[in-house]
């Protein structure tokens, strides 16, 4: 296609204090003034006026707001003008995609359809540009205007594909998996050093966790997503049906729950959990595509590396899917280091993707046993070091010591015995951190124990109010709040003395391995937190 840069006069440097004036009037949407401007000098209209070679159309696109400046400027403009473009090849379509003006967008379009299919210098049409940029509304216009009889076709091949990407990028699944419908061909490409949708959408694995990070109330709330869905599907129905006693109840029910999903933070859960679902119904969605368009050794080049990619990542829910429509790859293994799923779950501490295959078929037992080409089965990688990122999961040296002598006991239960030397070799350096972090934190906890112990004690043995000259017993010893402050005072004394103990005993125990898996893990624990218990019953009742 011809390139319609031509068209492009960028201004010299010293004219841009000229055209200074009609900059002003773009931004501030001024179209009396830009109209006096340009009628004194008509070549304005194409001069870039800007450092950026950008034109007053480009301008007020870029704005936002000033969108009858832009009616105007257009309905000026002869047609062939409007592919005026940028220093970077930008028509002012591209930067109504850029900043998502979807008015801005229509006005343009409905003149002159041709920007549609206009590239930039980096080869985006204006459609791929609002999916790079996440501009939703003005991404989905651009797709209903934008064909695929033009001549270029921004919905094939390498174009296409790269689109598709865009779109997963910026977690618009609902649109990946209207154009994967339109372009069935979109799910079987993959070009060479580009991957290919389905592996594409197995590495958000920000998408797919993102309800293992819910609190208790969140994982509440998300779990009755579905119900919510059929009571308020329900509802509508049952109001047409006024007959029915029932239908009444849960279509009340069904409308409060539609009123309280309009709360934010219950609406966001739900925004969530729907955004999970449509990446889902999009991974199934590719997975039949490529199993009904391509033969089995075609299909199995293109879910093999997306499998493994998932079980490293850690997405248990799209290896579930992949092996649910292509049973065989649950038997995937890297050609030259020989690794199988189960070898990349271990490897990466994928605790969600390990459960799910050791679940799934007793075939688990040929594969733990198998060695990879450096010789090591799944319990030499449970025994290495697991990777950085996945420590930083979890704070400190010892929980994270402690969680890797849990993969590894939990691995020799299922599997043949080693010699535990290799898990000491991948750990040592652990180990120190571990011993270094464990006596640090005692020290600081035994002094905060020490301080807590001498207020409690002080509390302990002052009584308020004083003691009845009489019989010596304390003034408000009938008193119930009194019962509780001295049960509380005599419990905190007994629990923050309990803590320092056992910050001491830690720091002479011997931090031995099998201590960290239970006994001393409780100890810090309980030592931590336990006294906040009854701290709070410090407070002296009021009498």
């Amino acid at each position: 296609m011809k390139k319609l840069s031509q068209y492009t006069d960028p201004a010299p440097e010293g004219d841009l204090k000229e055209y200074l004036p009609l900059h002003r009037a773009a931004l501030k949407g001024n179209w009396e003034e830009a109209k006096r401007i340009l009628d004194n000098d008509p070549g304005g209209l194409t001069k870039g006026i800007d450092v950026y070679s950008s034109s007053a159309l480009h301008i007020a696109v870029g704005t936002g707001k000033a969108i009858h400046f832009v009616g105007k400027l257009v309905a000026a403009m002869p047609e062939e003008l409007l592919a005026v473009t940028d220093d970077i090849g930008n028509t002012a379509l591209s930067i109504a995609a850029t900043v998502g003006n979807r008015v801005a967008a229509t006005i343009l379009v409905s003149k002159k359809p041709d920007l549609l299919y206009i590239p930039n210098d980096f080869g985006f049409f204006p459609v791929q540009v609002a999916a790079l940029f996440a501009r939703k509304d003005t991404l989905r216009y651009l797709i209903s205007v934008t064909k695929d009889d033009f001549g270029v076709n921004p919905y094939a091949g390498s174009k296409g594909l790269e689109l598709l990407h865009f779109v997963i990028e910026a977690d618009y699944f609902d649109i990946a998996l209207e154009l994967v419908r339109r372009y069935p061909d979109l799910a079987k490409l993959k070009p060479p050093c580009i991957p290919s949708a389905l592996e594409k959408i197995s590495t958000k694995k920000s998408v797919f966790c993102t309800e293992r990070r819910f609190n208790f109330w969140e994982r509440f709330i998300a779990s009755h997503k579905t119900l919510r869905t059929q009571l308020t599907n329900a509802g509508y129905d049952m109001e047409s049906n006024p007959q029915n006693s029932q239908s009444g109840i849960e279509s009340l029910h069904a409308k409060l729950w539609k009123l309280v999903g309009k709360l934010g933070v219950i609406k966001s859960i739900k925004e969530k959990s729907l955004l999970k679902l449509q990446a889902l119904e999009f991974v199934r969605h590719l997975c039949n595509e490529i199993d009904g368009l391509m033969s089995f050794d075609e299909a199995k080049d293109m879910y093999f590396d997306a499998i493994m990619i998932a079980a490293e990542v850690g997405i248990h829910e799209v290896v579930a899917e992949i092996v649910d429509i292509f049973p065989s790859a649950f038997f995937s293994r890297f050609a030259g280091l020989r690794q199988t799923i189960l070898h990349v779950a271990v490897k990466n501490r994928s605790e969600h993707v390990y459960n799910l295959i050791y679940q799934m078929s007793d075939h688990k037992y040929l594969r733990a046993g198998q060695e990879d080409s450096n010789g090591n089965n799944v319990l030499h990688l449970a025994g290495k070091l697991a990777p950085s990122h996945k420590l930083n999961e979890i704070s400190g040296a010892a929980l994270q010591m402690r969680r890797e002598i849990q993969w590894y006991k939990r691995k020799e239960k299922q599997g043949r015995k080693i010699t535990q030397d290799g898990f000491h070799r991948g750990a040592q350096d652990l180990e120190r951190r571990r011993e270094k972090w464990m006596k640090d934190t005692s020290n600081s906890c035994m002094i905060a124990a020490a301080l807590i112990v001498t207020v409690m004690f002080a509390a302990a043995i002052t009584v308020p109010g004083g003691n009845d000259g009489s019989d010596g017993y304390p003034i408000f010893s009938k008193n119930g709040a009194f019962i509780v402050f001295a049960i509380s005072d005599a419990v905190s004394l007994f629990t923050s003395t309990t803590s320092l103990l056992m910050f001491l005993a830690i720091l002479t125990s011997r931090y031995a391995e099998e201590e960290l898996l239970f006994p001393l893990f409780v100890d810090l624990v309980y030592s931590t937190y336990g006294p906040g218990i009854f701290a709070k019953q410090s407070d002296r009742p009021s009498y």
